[in-house]
């Protein structure tokens, strides 16, 4: 039995109708694959699992995660968008929920994927008395936030151990040949580790820029990457009848121009928070240009049911939801009886709690789709990190040819540097003063 299959059956859309898109489909991948193999286009995670594993750098990953874990209690991941959302993902997704109470683990605290100083200044308290070491994750090394945060954090580092022993805490994931991360880190002597030219940020979780730090918090990177190349083996096929990664791409779009603007993704598990705010970025980055895309939303049921239920259920008919289900928990706690039944849940007695985490979820199904809210679910064997390094590579492939579908450039991202331009000029910086 595969670790992913996808049900239909609640979306209203018959197999044929997605099947009359195989030729298009083919079309496209026949295209992907031509990009890959040009090795100039952004398509270098196609291929990547497969490749990646066997490589010197991917060795070398793996030895800067054991120095990481026996000499720092704390890793403080550099990073913003894709240079730290695909890390958090899975290491929150792998590891304990109360990731804090884990204390024999090396912890990744996530800086410069913001600018308030409040939160700064929490991360500087929390590393007060601390062993410590820093993975700055940067193409340019000049991304504002980033930036402002590896020089506030360098500095503390220098101070606390010295130059000497600072230049070995500090690893330097970026460009393989240019930019001023890449100056700086051949200048002082980090070791660094290369972002691949043809792998954009958001689809690089499967590159140094995810595992160093996926891998220094304890994770099995070799099980996540098994996964990924199982998954670039099973969706290699280009036949839309087999490739179910393909069948959820030419459901969106069919979702799409059925006038819904919105996907939900949501999930039962609340481990996979990060996961799903990595999706939001995969999915609204890639397809979110030329006045078209879904609008990705994310949400964690059953505890958003309890907010945002009302509207999916009775607001505008705009949404469908896609549900990540997991058939089976790692752990589980069986309902006791209580003598006085207060709580009147004597009923459940002798009842696993994930068996009555399934039935909210299969309530909640009926009565969206009764609600005129397509269903599709991805049922997903059990959560550890060979099927999250499936997923990973399932929504990438999926994405890809979901926005090639819409007719959209899924790797690029336009708008991205019209804030950035703003901000700019607004704080002076020089060249940005017209």
């Amino acid at each position: 039995m595969p670790n992913i299959k996808l049900d239909f059956s609640n979306t209203g859309v018959e197999k044929e109708d997605i099947l009359v898109h195989s030729d298009v489909v083919k079309e496209i991948d026949d295209e992907l694959i031509e990009k890959s193999k040009k090795k100039r286009e952004f398509v270098g995670w196609l291929n990547l699992p497969s490749k990646y594993k066997n490589t010197d750098e991917y060795k070398k990953i793996k030895e800067a995660a054991k120095r990481i874990q026996s000499n720092s209690d704390i890793l403080l991941v550099i990073g913003i968008g894709g240079s730290y959302l695909g890390a958090r993902a899975v290491i929150e997704a792998l590891h304990s929920s109360i990731y804090d109470a884990d204390k024999s683990k090396t912890h990744v605290i996530y800086v410069g994927n913001n600018l308030s100083p409040d939160y700064l200044n929490d991360v500087i308290q929390a590393i007060e008395g601390k062993n410590f070491s820093i993975n700055v994750i940067s193409k340019s090394g000049t991304t504002t936030e980033p930036a402002i945060a590896f020089r506030v954090f360098r500095e503390i580092i220098e101070n606390k151990y010295g130059l000497k022993e600072a230049q070995k805490r500090i690893y330097v994931t970026t460009d393989e040949k240019k930019g001023a991360l890449r100056e700086l880190a051949e200048s002082e002597g980090y070791e660094t580790f290369v972002i691949p030219n043809n792998v954009g940020g958001r689809f690089s979780v499967l590159t140094p820029v995810g595992l160093l730090p996926i891998a220094a918090s304890g994770i099995d990177i070799d099980e996540l990457m098994d996964g990924a190349i199982e998954s670039e083996d099973k969706y290699s096929d280009s036949s839309l009848e087999y490739n179910e990664c393909y069948q959820y791409s030419v459901f969106r779009n069919l979702m799409y121009d059925n006038g819904k603007s919105m996907e939900i993704l949501a999930s039962y598990e609340p481990k996979m928070h990060y996961f799903i705010e990595w999706w939001k970025q995969l999915f609204g980055e890639s397809e979110g240009k030329d006045g078209k895309g879904l609008f990705p939303v994310g949400c964690q049921f059953t505890t958003d049911l309890h907010s945002l239920g009302q509207y999916i259920q009775d607001g505008q008919r705009l949404m469908f939801e896609t549900i990540i289900n997991f058939e089976k928990s790692n752990t589980d706690i069986t309902i006791n009886f209580d003598e006085d039944n207060l709580d009147n849940l004597n009923y459940l007695v002798g009842k696993k709690l994930s068996f009555v985490n399934h039935k909210a979820m299969e309530g909640t199904i009926k009565a969206h789709v009764d609600g005129g809210v397509p269903n599709v679910l991805i049922n997903v064997k059990e959560l550890n990190a060979h099927t999250i390094g499936e997923l990973i590579y399932f929504f990438e492939k999926a994405c890809a040819m979901s926005a090639e579908l819409l007719e959209v450039n899924p790797f690029d991202q336009p708008g991205v540097e019209k804030y950035k331009t703003n901000m700019f000029k607004l704080l002076n910086k020089p060249g940005y003063n017209k």
